[in-house]
């Protein structure tokens, strides 16, 4: 409870020196959250030829890839909290907003404020408490129970990044909405499109 309270408070003066530097902060987190979501494709991108080989080298050749099933779990937590900070950006994540899209509008602000304020505490300590235990399993050498014994902490640190990043994104988030006029506005949705030569 001590090591709680000492965590809300250190994520309340974060917070305050985030304030500070929101808007040159805003395009670098942008810049982060993008790369990371690319990273994040890719290893989308490698998993699934990565399981399509263990089938075939399963059924094709009956000499299954040593591992596959433990690295293919170890990389979704990382797929998956890559991305998470950059889909809150563009407000990408499932809501249920009937009650609050009704509201009047300065309900409906100070809602979204307290709303962010409180999930950016809460995934600051989830951030801090991830931090802890992926180095833990860091210190432990903790592994995978078969071969070829993969390495467990990068993906509990992807998580506790992917908290932490959250945390700044909602709170960047928070100060827009309470005050607009300083702070910068999140990005918005990219549109990728494939163009063919005329």
């Amino acid at each position: 409870m001590h090591e709680l309270i000492l965590v809300l408070a250190a994520t309340a003066v974060v917070a305050a020196a985030i304030a500070v530097v929101a808007v040159p902060l805003e395009p670098l987190l942008t810049r982060l959250e993008n790369a990371l979501t690319f990273a994040a494709t890719g290893l989308i991108f490698f998993s699934m030829c990565y399981i399509c080989a263990e089938v075939l080298m399963r059924y094709g050749f009956n000499s299954p890839i040593q591992g596959h099933l433990e690295s293919s779990e170890l990389m979704v937590p990382i797929i998956v909290f890559f991305a998470v900070s950059y889909t809150q950006a563009r407000n990408g994540h499932v809501g249920m907003t009937l009650l609050v899209d009704n509201l009047p509008a300065r309900w409906h602000r100070t809602l979204d404020v307290v709303t962010l304020t409180l999930s950016m505490m809460i995934c600051a300590v989830l951030a801090w408490f991830g931090t802890k235990y992926s180095f833990q399993l860091y210190q432990y050498d903790d592994v995978t129970m078969t071969p070829p014994y993969w390495h467990t902490w990068p993906s509990a640190a992807a998580i506790a990044l992917g908290y932490f990043m959250l945390a700044v994104r909602m709170w960047l988030q928070a100060l827009h909405a309470m005050r607009p006029d300083r702070y910068p506005k999140p990005p918005k949705e990219e549109v990728w499109e494939l163009h063919t030569p005329d």
